[in-house]
Order: C-alpha cells, then structure tokens, then sequence
C-alpha cells in the first residue's frame, strides 16, 4: 500500500511537526514566566499587564497608564494606573493588532510600575 518513499515523507512530516508544537508550547511557556511589560500604541495609549507574543500579542492583567494633572499644582502631571478590567468594556485579556503596535518590552522589577503593582497585589 504504501512504498518506503512514502513512510519516510510520512515519518519526516509527523516529526517536523511534533517539533513544531513542541516549538509553541515552549514558547508560550516562556512568554508566561515574564514578568510585567509595556506596550505602546500608536494611538498614544500605554498599556502594562503580562505580555504573551506567541501565537499572537495577548496582553493579560491589564492596566493603561493615564496622565492626570497634580490637584495641587496644574503645572504638573502625575501618572495613574487603572486596571483595565475595571473599564466599561472590562475585558479578560487584550488581543493587540501588532501594526498598531509601536513597542514593547518588559519591565525590569526594580521599575516603579512593577514595584507600584506589587503593592497593590498585597
């Protein structure tokens, strides 16, 4: 029924993509032991929650970070993160349309974010 050509077509392609799924389950384990990471949009909004790139941008434990004005001083500006959970809209997790993307990267953990999440995780 089948000639030896064939069996190995058959084997090479069922390893290639056993690799392949081993390939995506490693990086997604990967993705989800960072910590904390930034995401900058090109509408100007700034996003920060748990980064996942694979298979595509998933932003989980969301916050946007707003510009607020100082109550006593309006010459100055003061940032406020709000979880994005708690918007009218509350989503489980962002999925970002990457050419709307301008950059991301994670946070390191002496950040003030990171510190100031940590707190609020308490």
């Amino acid at each position: 029924m089948f000639t030896d050509m064939s069996k190995n077509k058959i084997i090479t392609l069922a390893v290639v993509v056993l690799v392949l799924v081993g390939l995506g389950f490693w990086m997604n384990k990967v993705n989800q032991d960072r910590g904390y990471s930034v995401v900058y949009m090109t509408s100007g909004e700034v996003y920060v929650g748990k980064l996942s790139t694979f298979p595509d941008l998933e932003l989980k434990d969301a916050y946007i970070l707003q510009v607020v004005k100082d109550e006593k001083d309006p010459t100055k500006n003061n940032f406020q993160l709000n979880p994005v959970k708690e918007a009218l809209w509350a989503p489980e997790s962002m999925h970002l349309i990457k050419d709307n993307v301008v950059f991301f990267g994670v946070l390191l953990d002496t950040s003030s974010i990171v510190k100031t999440l940590a707190e609020k995780a308490k």
